[in-house]
């Protein structure tokens, strides 16, 4: 874990693809415990620490996640992510170049719990929710391409799902079409950057997250 901002109100931490943001059904220490401690150990605190969880990363992805410090940052980001007031930009390291190097993705998804899995349509199905993100093609190297995505709605693992619907499954991610998993779990996809207005101070906060060690993410030529 990698704190990337702090202050009074909030943290916000470069996520690694293994961990887990909230505690599951797997039992492991969730990110959100390590930050405690973080905190804890940090300022030298007896009894409880409150951290805030505000918004998820799937597992296998890498990338900025935000806590509340306090539960007054913790509501008023809640509600700002709910209005689509906190921006964020992923990359995602795909393998079929895009036949647009820009666009406009808007599906409808559908989500089944069992397979924890979405689907997209072009059309409105029962039980969707619709989804729309903008990608480009930002860089590419030897044998993958680079999209820079925004979200403009944040629906379960919607950039998973649109990329694949796209052909462009993004790298590592089987369960969306990719035909290799990678190494050590993760899928090729990047918290990169979050912009949004401080829920106290109301200053603006741009940060940006150090790409993932190794070779694939640092190798791509950017246009």
């Amino acid at each position: 874990m990698t704190v990337v901002y702090e202050d009074n109100h909030i943290i916000v931490v470069n996520k690694t693809a293994s961990e887990i943001v909230q505690g599951d059904k797997t039992g492991d220490t969730p990110l959100s415990e390590t930050v405690k401690q973080y905190l804890k150990e940090k300022y030298n605190k007896p009894g409880n620490v409150f951290v805030g969880v505000t918004h998820r990363l799937d597992r296998p992805v890498s990338g900025l996640v935000i806590f509340a410090k306090t539960s007054k940052a913790l509501s008023r980001l809640n509600e700002m992510f709910k209005t689509s007031d906190v921006k964020k930009t992923y990359w995602a390291v795909v393998k079929n170049r895009p036949a647009q190097e820009e666009g406009t993705l808007t599906h409808f998804l559908t989500r089944n719990e069992k397979q924890n899995k979405s689907y997209a349509y072009d059309k409105e199905v029962p039980n969707s929710k619709k989804a729309i993100l903008h990608y480009k093609l930002i860089g590419q190297s030897q044998n993958y391409y680079l999209l820079e995505v925004d979200l403009k709605t944040g629906r379960h693992h919607q950039i998973r799902c649109q990329l694949a619907k796209m052909g462009c499954s993004i790298k590592g991610d089987l369960k969306y079409g990719s035909p290799r998993s990678n190494p050590d779990g993760s899928i090729c996809l990047h918290a990169r950057r979050v912009s949004f207005v401080h829920p106290v101070s109301k200053e603006l906060i741009q940060l940006e997250a150090p790409l993932p060690p190794g070779n694939l993410w640092n190798g791509f030529e950017l246009f």
